[in-house]
């Protein structure tokens, strides 16, 4: 008899007494010793929220991870584990889905690894890996209750909320087709699925020009022409609004008035006396006036993209701005309503409301006759912008609006921020795409509704095995803090509210001393601490046995100067000796540049082999064997390696689940282990071999599409050539047409400049729609950048005209001017602050940011000593950009023979401008690999002679037309400012340049009216 029966059978027979010896027992029996693959087929449950199959984990499904997740228990010898796969890619969507960027709008089908993007909390994240277009799947039209459409095709997932069951509605991530045909609730009327709108997008505040809600009150009922703007003779409220905002505002009922029309002049031009500060007689020009006109907004009202990226805060102010001049709320409070007749402020003012996280509705009202002031009138057609809002974020400053808007308390603020799913509908199969980003939950927002939609779990069950099985301290890092924080909420929230086996053993967040914050979770017996690659106190924050390291190719090369962030975080695990773990995982990127790839090849190289279904021979797949018809995808079948028999992928879950992993190489480190699997192997119903091969075909042409295939399909890196175009073969490509002119595709025109010790050096670019560029003109501004005369001369080219085919003028839409030099940087930002935002930018080039432009930082312009003022600088994508222009000017020109239009990014170079030195230049650098200070080696751009000026003259340009956000504009864009070229032109203001020199004088004239566009490109 054991000493716990001993002590029941004195106690004595009770009620329980069984039950207290049973678990008795079971304290001194421990668990089983369980493998982390075991532990996640008995404990893991995956949620709706992040998993496109909830329930119970089955390794079964996906037997290749089985070995990887061993490899993590602690009684396998392993120390380190690297895992190089392909990327998870969510499903596709329409290549002309609009998709909003931190710059503006771009579509699916133009996005790039690099470009911001954002979740659906509404933070930035980034696009790490891009499909090439899928062609021929199956596609379907969803539209949403408040109108919005997108395309996509059966397989794209979406985060919906189930409204079966209408008193919980359950959350669930859902492919299309396993919605089609239910989208409502058996036969009644209501709608089946909803998808939540996204949180408000967090932007940095923007340096506008004029207060947001300054420009809101008059571009809501502003005069189009001038500084005055109409209101109720009962709101003189909101001339004191304005004055809190910095400008003059004067309330008056003039003579003239008609009814209750009142009126508000801003920044007066003429005074009858002195204001104490300026005398009367030099009152004579309106500063908000001005700012207007430099803004392009006068005579063409619309709300520019800054405002429309800007904070939070400065987005709501323009917004309450618009609605005290000429917004509405219902009596009851329920809906905010917005009415105007121009299509350009309500698109604004919907963009502006969805970015906030709410679900506006539009309405279009007919035209119709109405008696106004005695006179019957015919009243034009217009649009209504309906939504709800709440007090506790005032869609007012205006007090009698504001007083009529109802609490929270009082409504159903749930059924306002989610869009019901209305229809999904068959449509012709189009084009599609599919992209990952960063986001922890792999969502990102899609459409102009701003709709949330989806995009390995070794680590998230290594995680959770340790929590409940082998307690210790962990330490899991991602690329950046931001990233730590998100992968904390959205997956290890998640990991520990849906699987009860860890829920038991981490206090809920509610409590105070629970131990579970946002970066640390607390556990009996150890600790979880998360953290990004990106700083060094956080490398070194613990001690840990567990290292967890996520996405490592993503890591920064040196972090705060303390070297290699790997080698940082592997320090912590030191003291455990044998005991330690280390997970690193990634998705590759370049050969010579990624870590996952240099960790792999220094492991025992560890590939899947499969048996063949027709002679057992084992094998590891390899994309070189997949073959196929030309032009049939459905055709691919495999052929093995032994036998050559043709193996098709209804063998594959047979094939998968008799697989073994071996080594494939002698480690150079005995104690680590690698595993390589790429998208050949995915379970079936998941991607498919024949959507490999359309991958496949359709990158065909295209570098970077090869590149992304390579990188997410394959998870294999890719091999950067570096070799420069030839110039002779761009020298004899050269083309002719008159000097100074525009070609007819040319719609855009921007300059770069580069900055010299002794001259100024601008080439002006014009650009199409499918980014074909004409050189225009190149420049040379001989003088001392330490002095006014050579940057008075740049001034001018600024100022100047380009005859376009059309025979209308282009002027520059924007000048990027380099600061980066550390000698002249003063001289360029005081130029850039006189000139205006909206004429030139500074930048500085950032190799490595993976996009053209990124986000500006503001900065302080100091000139001998004294303070002028901030200013932002642009950062520029060097090595990005000068790929992009070597891969289109390795283009080929087609020939007069075929006929074939030239192909889209290519670049041409005309003879009166583009001489034998120009063509050096503009191929005068490589792109090779070197060894860096920690010994990795690196790609880095390098001269192969003196002279470059030409080469980043050209990016600096691409530069200026990526910040006016060229590569976000859609066809209607484009095509508004081709039509406005298809007008008469008038007398040109000013001759043609020939001789490459500056004018004496230019004057420059521009439109009035719709012919302005937004960019002030047109002259």
């Amino acid at each position: 008899m054991t000493t716990g029966e001993q002590i029941i059978a004195e106690l004595g027979n009770f009620d329980g007494a069984a039950e207290i010896l049973q678990a008795w027992r079971d304290g001194m029996a421990p668990e089983p010793a369980l493998l982390v693959s075991d532990w996640a087929d008995k404990h893991r449950m995956l949620g709706s929220r992040g998993s496109a199959e909830p329930g119970p984990w089955r390794t079964a499904r996906t037997p290749y991870l089985r070995d990887v997740m061993d490899a993590l228990s602690p009684a396998h010898p392993a120390r380190r584990v690297v895992f190089m796969k392909g990327a998870q890619v969510g499903g596709p969507l329409a290549l002309d889905t609009a998709i909003p960027t931190a710059e503006g709008w771009a579509t699916m089908g133009g996005l790039l690894v690099g470009d911001t993007l954002f979740d659906e909390a509404g933070r930035p994240c980034r696009v790490t890996g891009v499909s090439p277009v899928m062609i021929g799947r199956e596609c379907f039209g969803i539209t949403f209750d408040d109108g919005t459409y997108i395309v996509t095709d059966a397989d794209h997932r979406w985060p919906v909320r189930d409204f079966t069951n209408t008193e919980q509605p359950a959350q669930r991530t859902l492919r299309t087709a396993e919605m089609i045909g239910r989208t409502k609730i058996g036969v009644s009327k209501r709608y089946r699925y909803a998808v939540d709108c996204c949180e408000p997008v967090v932007l940095p505040d923007q340096d506008l020009l004029i207060h947001p809600y300054v420009l809101g009150v008059w571009l809501g009922d502003g005069s189009a022409t001038m500084n005055h703007i109409s209101v109720d003779e009962d709101d003189a409220e909101i001339a004191k609004h304005l004055r809190v905002c910095g400008v003059d505002a004067v309330f008056r009922l003039p003579a003239w008035r008609k009814g209750r029309c009142a009126n508000i002049v801003i920044d007066p031009t003429f005074r009858l006396i002195d204001d104490g500060a300026t005398p009367a007689r030099l009152q004579h020009r309106s500063r908000f006036t001005t700012h207007l006109r430099m803004l392009d907004v006068l005579e063409n009202k619309h709300i520019p993209a800054a405002y429309l990226r800007a904070s939070r805060e400065q987005r709501l102010d323009l917004i309450r701005g618009m609605m005290d001049s000429d917004g509405s709320i219902t009596p009851n409070g329920k809906r905010c309503e917005f009415s105007n007749t121009d299509p350009g402020l309500i698109e604004g003012i919907v963009e502006l409301l969805r970015s906030l996280g709410y679900k506006p509705t539009i309405y279009q009202v007919a035209s119709r006759r109405q008696v106004i002031n005695g006179i019957d009138r015919d009243c034009l057609s217009y649009s209504r912008v309906s939504w709800t809002a709440y007090a506790e974020e005032p869609m007012f400053r205006l007090s009698r609006k504001l007083a009529r808007m109802r609490s929270i308390e009082r409504g159903r603020p749930l059924k306002s921020r989610r869009r019901r799913i209305v229809s999904i509908e068959p449509v012709e199969s189009v084009p599609v795409r599919c992209i990952e980003v960063d986001s922890p939950s792999h969502l990102y927002l899609c459409g102009e509704g701003w709709i949330p939609t989806h995009n390995t779990e070794c680590g998230n069950n290594w995680i959770g095995y340790v929590i409940h099985h082998a307690p210790g301290p962990m330490l899991a890092v991602q690329p950046t803090t931001e990233l730590a924080k998100r992968f904390s909420d959205q997956r290890i929230d998640p990991l520990i509210e849906e699987t009860p086996a860890i829920r038991q053993r981490v206090s809920p967040a509610r409590s105070r001393d629970s131990g579970n914050r946002q970066l640390s979770k607390e556990f009996p017996g150890g600790q979880l601490v998360m953290t990004g690659a990106n700083s060094a106190v956080g490398l070194r924050s613990m001690s840990a046995r567990f290292l967890f390291l996520d996405e490592v190719d993503a890591y920064p090369g040196d972090v705060e100067g303390e070297g290699d962030p790997v080698a940082l975080a592997e320090a912590r695990a030191r003291t455990f000796g044998w005991r330690r773990k280390t997970l690193l995982v990634s998705t590759p990127t370049i050969s010579g540049l990624s870590r996952i790839e240099r960790e792999y090849l220094a492991s025992d190289q560890r590939r899947f082999f499969l048996p063949c279904p027709h002679c057992a021979a084992m094998q590891w797949l390899r994309f070189e064997r997949l073959v196929w018809e030309k032009g049939e995808p459905d055709s691919a079948r495999y052929l093995c390696e032994a036998c050559d028999g043709a193996i098709g992928e209804q063998h594959k879950t047979a094939m998968l689940a008799g697989g073994e992993w071996r080594p494939t190489a002698i480690p150079q480190d005995p104690h680590a282990i690698g595993f390589h699997i790429s998208a050949l192997y995915s379970p079936v119903g998941w991607f498919s071999w024949s959507q490999t091969v359309r991958d496949w075909e359709a990158a065909q042409g295209d570098d970077r599409a090869i590149k992304t295939f390579r990188n997410t399909v394959l998870g294999e890196t890719w091999q950067e050539s570096g070799e420069a175009p030839d110039w002779q073969r761009l020298y004899d490509r050269r083309e002719e047409w008159p000097p100074g002119t525009v070609a007819a595709e040319g719609l855009l025109l921007t300059a770069g400049v580069d900055v010299q010790r002794d001259r100024l050096e601008a080439s002006i670019w014009a650009w199409a729609q499918d980014r074909q560029s004409w050189l225009v003109e190149h420049r040379i501004l001989v003088g001392n950048p330490f002095e006014a005369a050579v940057w008075d001369e740049l001034r001018a080219l600024l100022g100047e005209t380009w005859r376009h085919i059309s025979g209308h003028r282009l002027g520059l839409a924007m000048t990027a001017i380099d600061s980066g030099d550390g000698m002249t940087t003063a001289e360029v930002y005081a130029f850039v602050r006189r000139a205006g935002a909206g004429r030139a930018i500074a930048v500085k080039g950032q190799d490595g940011l993976r996009a053209a432009i990124g986000q500006p930082s503001a900065t302080e312009v100091r000139r001998n000593g004294r303070k002028l003022g901030g200013l932002k600088v642009w950062p520029v994508g060097s090595s990005f950009l000068k790929g992009e222009t070597y891969g289109w000017l390795k283009l080929e020109r087609p020939t007069a023979e075929s006929g074939d239009p030239f192909p889209p990014g290519f670049v041409h170079l005309p003879l009166h401008a583009a001489g034998e030195e120009f063509c050096r230049q503009l191929t005068a650098e490589q792109f090779v690999a070197r060894a860096g200070r920690n010994g990795f080696r690196r790609l880095e751009w390098v001269k192969t002679r003196e002279r470059n000026e030409a080469l980043d003259c050209r990016v600096y340009a691409r530069a200026a037309a990526a910040a006016l956000g060229m590569d976000s504009w859609g066809d209607g864009r484009w095509a508004r400012m081709a039509n406005a070229l298809s007008l008469p032109a008038a007398e040109p203001a000013a001759p043609i340049h020939t001789d490459g020199a500056a004018p004496n004088s230019t004057t420059t004239t521009r439109p009035r009216g719709w012919l302005a566009p937004r960019s002030g490109w047109l002259r």
